[in-house]
């Protein structure tokens, strides 16, 4: 099976209507089996643990198909990968960042930290920003 047929057969499965049930049994952590009781009963997160644990289930397939068709759009058209930067800015923005309105300054940082760490995150660009930008007010503030 091809990487786009399974993606469309996970899609189609996902998409089905179909109510039929089949009895399954899954081994997990008594914690686990007891916090999913809890938010039952208690948050009323769902009508039943089955419930709850089915639409998880669901909820992660969806973000596998979703995360299969963006690589695979990634692989097919590598030019349209957003650079850490890009996250940075696109996370800046969404965290209502101060410096979420300065993207040069952003892009800035992150070219900085990818030098010392190559696998750095969106969030970890803003911390270094967020570091950079304390040092150089102090530094400052000490100057003057």
């Amino acid at each position: 099976m091809t990487r786009e047929e399974a993606i469309d057969r996970l899609n189609e499965l996902l998409d089905s209507t179909d109510a039929a049930t089949v009895n399954t049994s899954m081994r997990l952590p008594h914690a686990l089996r007891d916090a999913a009781a809890l938010a039952v009963q208690e948050f009323g997160v769902a009508p039943s643990t089955t419930v709850m644990t089915a639409n998880a289930l669901r909820s992660m397939l969806e973000a596998v198909a979703m995360q299969a068709v963006l690589d695979l759009h990634y692989t097919e058209y590598p030019e349209t990968r957003p650079s850490l930067a890009d996250l940075a800015v696109a996370a800046a923005e969404l965290d209502e960042h101060p410096l979420a309105s300065q993207p040069d300054v952003i892009r800035r940082y992150a070219r900085e930290i990818v030098e010392r760490h190559p696998n750095a995150s969106p969030e970890d660009v803003l911390l270094w920003a967020d570091a950079r930008r304390y040092r150089e007010a102090r530094q400052a503030k000490e100057a003057a």
